[in-house]
């Protein structure tokens, strides 16, 4: 009986122990894995899931392991609210998401409903955080009106003699990038000789391009993604145009060359400094590109939103909502981007844009 008694208390604290080795707190990201954004979705994953593996590897958080979904919303804001809900129901603590500024705002509102801290690698549309519904919501990437300022600014001194068209895909993103651009470039004295929206999606901009050359276009600048803005540098090579294609960060992909080929040479962009080059991200580049995934675009910038969670996750000593968000207001953090803060909007304290040029099939600063 002694035996048998000691035999069942074993096997009780085999359980016990058991439980807490598989304590699990559950995390995601979201973004677009399919669709025509999907290399976004890639540099996310890649990020989530390295950061994943280098916590857990570490001890977790607090003594639990880290557990990541991941959501596909395509960039479209009802998938994006779809996902948010699906995150819910699987019992998500945070969110590295989403991509789209688009999709990013509508499911900032469940987040905000359910107590789930939201920190965005990517979406820059400034009514993300100004107009945020609940305070635990961040973004670790710039706005687009940091991004406007550094392209309105450069438009109308370096290229002020040029004629300049400004074109937008409708989106939150793009509309909001293009509209910040034109505001700066307008206030220093420079109109453009084309202001018009795009259909995103399309294979063909021969219309467009047509209508470019037709106004003698010397610049065009894309409030968009490079899967168009790749398309349309092509095409107006094509039409025999040495326009200058100029645009924002959503042109940080390989992808952008592998459509525009050789056209693509002299292609500007404005992207924060390059995350690759900082000494903290060298073992987290090294350890991606030996697995043979992507460290470019947004990959560091999930990666540093989880870092940044786990520490605040780690000084609250617990996941609850409201702590963790007064961990995140009060803190300073050390990751891949850098040491960061976030401001009273959730805004991150990080350097602003700089400029990058494509060469040779890659970009780097200008």
């Amino acid at each position: 009986m002694k035996n048998s008694i000691l035999a069942s208390l074993a096997g009780i604290t085999a359980i016990a122990m058991s439980s807490t080795a598989m304590a699990e707190i559950v995390i995601a990201t979201a973004g677009p894995m399919t669709g025509q954004y999907a290399s976004f979705g890639a540099q996310m994953k890649a990020g989530a899931e390295q950061a994943v593996a280098d916590i857990n590897a570490a001890g977790g958080i607090n003594g639990e392991e880290l557990v990541l979904e991941v959501g596909d919303d395509a960039c479209d804001p009802k998938q994006a609210v779809a996902v948010a809900n699906q995150m819910v129901g699987k019992g998500v603590v945070f969110m590295a998401g989403h991509f789209c500024s688009g999709s990013s705002i509508p499911a900032s509102q469940v987040y905000a409903e359910e107590g789930i801290i939201q920190i965005t690698p990517a979406s820059t549309n400034p009514k993300f955080t100004d107009e945020r519904p609940g305070p635990g919501v961040y973004r670790v990437c710039g706005r687009d009106d940091q991004q406007g300022q550094v392209a309105g600014t450069t438009l109308a001194t370096e290229f002020g003699d040029k004629n300049i068209a400004i074109i937008h895909d409708k989106t939150a993103y793009g509309k909001g990038l293009a509209d910040a651009t034109k505001a700066v470039m307008n206030a220093a004295g420079k109109e453009e000789a084309v202001y018009e929206a795009y259909t995103a999606g399309e294979k063909d901009y021969t219309a467009l391009v047509s209508k470019l050359k037709s106004e003698n276009i010397d610049v065009l600048y894309v409030g968009g993604y490079h899967t168009e803005a790749g398309l349309m540098k092509r095409q107006m090579q094509d039409q025999g145009m040495d326009t200058i294609l100029i645009s924002g960060d959503a042109l940080v992909t390989d992808e952008y060359w592998s459509i525009t080929g050789p056209a693509g040479e002299g292609t500007l962009m404005t992207f924060s400094p390059d995350p690759r080059k900082n000494a903290e991200a060298a073992p987290v580049v090294e350890a991606l590109e030996a697995a043979g995934k992507t460290a470019e675009g947004y990959a560091l910038y999930t990666y540093a939103a989880i870092q940044a969670w786990a520490e605040a996750v780690e000084a609250a000593g617990t996941t609850d909502y409201e702590e963790v968000v007064a961990a995140l207001d009060e803190g300073e953090f050390n990751t891949v981007l850098g040491k960061l803060s976030f401001d009273e909007k959730g805004d991150v304290t990080l350097p602003g844009y700089v400029w990058y040029e494509w060469k040779n099939g890659q970009y780097d600063y200008r």
